[in-house]
């Protein structure tokens, strides 16, 4: 296994961390009162972050180095894609995001994996991710990792950075996964 492949492994792997720190987030030293920060969330924050450069950085390495193989190819978006579910799950959870964003970003991502799995299966290639699809992906993950910050330290200012990078992520969300579908359509040509 190559080392952009063990960097998305090892993002999959921060995902458990990241939940732990969440589940335990009860009786957490606060941090900041004012703003509700409290320090277990300061550390997802840190292992959401770290997981985040995981993807920056296996993306740079494979590209370089030509270290681009059909594993990376699927795995790198899917490990996106279950880290950015489960921190939008939980953010749900603890009221911070709501429900309807959540759903719409869930549903987007669990169909372009089905597309990308009926691509494999109809053409014999991976899918890669298009330019929206990364705007998407770099635009929900600066939007989740304000929010598990509590906006800091933009809400020292009153700013709330977390909330305009989700309704940014969520228009991402809809237009990428609508190009997907149309640039893909012929995979469904049989159907209609």
């Amino acid at each position: 296994m190559n080392l952009p492949n063990k960097l998305t492994v090892f993002r999959i792997i921060l995902i458990p961390v990241f939940m732990f720190l969440l589940i335990y987030s009860k009786g957490s030293t606060i941090l900041n009162a004012e703003i509700g920060l409290t320090l277990s969330w300061v550390l997802a924050a840190i292992v959401f972050a770290v997981a985040c450069i995981t993807d920056f950085l296996d993306g740079q390495i494979a590209r370089r180095k030509h270290l681009v193989t059909n594993f990376g190819k699927f795995f790198d978006p899917l490990a996106d894609k279950l880290l950015v579910m489960t921190a939008l799950i939980y953010l749900t959870a603890f009221h911070q995001v709501p429900a309807w964003i959540t759903a719409v970003i869930v549903i987007r991502e669990l169909a372009v994996t089905g597309l990308r799995t009926l691509v494999v299966e109809n053409n014999g290639t991976v899918m890669a991710a298009a330019w929206p699809g990364k705007i998407k992906t770099f635009s929900q993950m600066f939007a989740i990792f304000f929010l598990y910050l509590k906006d800091w330290p933009f809400a020292l200012v009153g700013f709330p950075i977390g909330q305009v990078l989700l309704y940014i992520a969520v228009c991402f969300t809809i237009y990428s996964g609508i190009e997907y579908f149309w640039k893909s359509r012929s995979v469904f040509a049989d159907g209609l």
